[in-house]
């Protein structure tokens, strides 16, 4: 019987319930959130199945150890009590990274040195060595310490999952896969409706689209550390990405999929065909040259999906304003039968939209705080409106 192991994917703030949710999916029912991601149990080959087919999550680590951290030497003996003889082989090459806040323990360089330290010593007693030749497969450990308490975990992952393999040219403030993955997950949009980006730079979001509505694993064309691993079972592995090949070239067979994107630059719109051509996508996105301000809804019905420009990565707040009432209008033209969800680190989105959105999610893209809005029908009905101020209490309220 496989050895069990509890293990966590990581995520930006604000998408741990997604991560949890799209872990459930995939049959891990004991799937929990946390501030910065989702836990769950089960073996390696469970852990390969999570990197292949999570969308919004950045990593999956196996947990190795936790313990309370107050000195190098309470360090040096939690780590080294973690058994690594049943992950790392001899031939292991043992790479340690750290991160330390608000604890005894703050030097990264030190917590590194020791956490490696301790790993060396546990294998060279397992294996009855002297010394490690380190010649074989990365392992990466990383040892987070937060308030005295340390988390040392092994990477399962390697690149961050937000790395499918497919977007591989530079646009300015590019959507990361993850967070574009999550918007959708989040929004009114499911695969058997269009879906259209009308501001869809380099191509991010109308491609994780056609890969949900296409049952296509995001992981499918990159490699992941733990297949290089001794201990991983490559031939269940194999049978996984098999698994997920077929799947989508089934679907690719059967389903009618709508998903469109435009751009007013001509050169983000040859990225994103770029992009669509390497993710074997070509002829299930269909992109054109077309400014938001004058743009056509493509279809009778469905959903916009968008990363306007938002006055802090890309454009001035004038552009923000101006794109956010060109939004509106597009919207609006569809009338009931379409839905807009767009991110912005803009307060005032409500505002230059017009319409109070009927739900936000807060998230954050890199180090901005941005919230996801989604508009329906319902919010046509809402148009935001400032709060009159409660009447004067007190000696205030003589005067008046």
């Amino acid at each position: 019987m496989s050895a069990r192991y509890e293990f966590a994917a990581t995520a930006a703030f604000g998408l741990e319930g997604v991560v949890a949710r799209e872990l459930r999916r995939l049959g891990y029912e004991d799937a929990k959130g946390f501030q910065g991601g989702a836990t769950f149990s089960g073996t390696l080959l469970d852990a390969f199945r999570a990197n292949l087919w999570l969308r919004s999550a950045d990593r999956v680590l196996l947990y190795a150890a936790r313990f309370r951290a107050e000195t190098f030497e309470a360090l040096f003996e939690g780590v080294r009590g973690a058994r690594w003889e049943e992950l790392l082989p001899a031939h292991a090459e043992v790479y340690v990274t750290a991160t330390c806040a608000r604890s005894r323990l703050m030097s990264v360089p030190d917590v590194q040195s020791v956490g490696k330290k301790a790993v060396v010593e546990r294998l060279k007693a397992a294996y009855s060595l002297n010394w490690l030749p380190e010649d074989g497969a990365r392992y990466h450990i990383d040892i987070h310490i937060h308030e005295d308490e340390a988390v040392v975990s092994l990477d399962t992952s390697g690149a961050g999952l937000a790395r499918r393999g497919y977007r591989t040219l530079n646009a300015a403030a590019p959507l990361r896969e993850t967070l574009a993955a999550a918007m959708l997950l989040v929004s009114p949009w499911r695969a058997f409706r269009p879906m259209y980006d009308p501001l869809c730079g380099s191509g991010t979001l109308p491609i994780e689209a056609a890969m949900i509505a296409l049952d296509r694993a995001p992981g499918l064309l990159r490699p992941f550390d733990m297949e290089k691993w001794d201990c991983a079972d490559k031939a269940g592995m194999e049978s996984l990405r098999r698994e997920a090949r077929e799947r989508f070239e089934a679907a690719k067979a059967r389903r009618t999929v709508e998903v469109f994107g435009s751009d007013v630059d001509e050169r983000v719109l040859r990225l994103a065909a770029a992009h669509r051509a390497q993710a074997g996508l070509n002829d299930f996105i269909r992109l054109e040259k077309r400014d938001v301000r004058t743009a056509e809804l493509p279809a009778a019905g469905g959903d916009i999906v968008t990363n306007p420009p938002y006055g802090e990565r890309l454009g001035s707040e004038e552009e923000a304003r101006s794109v956010a009432g060109a939004l509106r209008a597009l919207w609006q033209k569809g009338g009931e039968d379409w839905t807009l969800t767009a991110i912005s680190s803009r307060r005032e989105f409500e505002k230059d939209f017009g319409c109070r959105c009927t739900r936000r999610r807060k998230v954050y893209n890199g180090r901005i705080e941005c919230g996801i809005f989604s508009f329906d029908a319902r919010s046509a009905r809402k148009a935001p409106e400032r709060r009159p101020l409660p009447p004067p209490r007190g000696p205030e309220a003589k005067k008046l």
